[in-house]
């Protein structure tokens, strides 16, 4: 089974790239939505009640407070990634070992923070989502609740774009139509089932 690692900054076009791969058949898994889903749970809040228990809200993750206390104590970023990113790695697992057994010849895990965990190790193929800074920033501050410095933030965890193009197998840009995005997912598709002979 060949994995591919989708990734790319904020606002670059990723999670519609990803719903063209699982239109295409291609099993994703969306480790934003599975960080969601965590802090949706009891599980999540019984987690992340010990190092922020002021963002705990009915048992489960208060996100827009939790923002807030990571904006005003950096620290606590590490630790919750800590936590987090332990539970996310054995949902990946486990959605990795069910595909397998499911006999599935390609999947794709999209994790937005791939390059910067180390987690490219763990896949056969990575393709960066691209866009212009420019329609970056526009498609960001478009987003509920997205400030100047909250932006700022989330930019300076992530890897730059140019060094994670260099860093890929593949790119994919987003700067155009949705057709023409559409035709260079397809295009990625037959090229890495062609390296892979799939």
């Amino acid at each position: 089974m060949i994995v591919i690692g989708l990734t790319g900054g904020i606002a670059m076009g990723k999670s519609e790239v990803a719903r063209i791969l699982q239109a295409e058949g291609v099993p994703v898994f969306d480790a934003d939505k599975e960080v969601h889903r965590l802090y949706d749970s009891p599980e999540g809040g019984g987690l992340v009640k010990p190092i922020a228990p002021t963002a705990i809200k009915d048992g489960k993750v208060d996100r827009t407070q939790l923002s807030r206390l990571v904006l005003e104590d950096p620290g606590l970023l590490k630790k919750l990634e800590a936590i987090v990113h332990a539970e996310i790695r054995k949902r990946r697992q486990h959605f990795l070992d069910t595909q397998r057994r499911e006999g599935r010849g390609l999947v794709a895990l999209d994790i937005p923070l791939l390059f910067e965990t180390g987690a490219e190790k763990d896949v056969d193929v990575t393709v960066v989502v691209s866009a212009q800074p420019a329609i970056q920033h526009e498609r960001a501050m478009a987003r509920p609740g997205m400030t100047e410095e909250k932006l700022a933030m989330i930019l300076k965890r992530q890897m730059p774009d140019a060094e994670k193009r260099a860093r890929a197998s593949h790119v994919i840009e987003t700067n155009g139509t949705l057709d023409e995005l559409h035709r260079h997912v397809h295009d990625v598709l037959r090229q890495i089932r062609k390296e892979h002979a799939l």
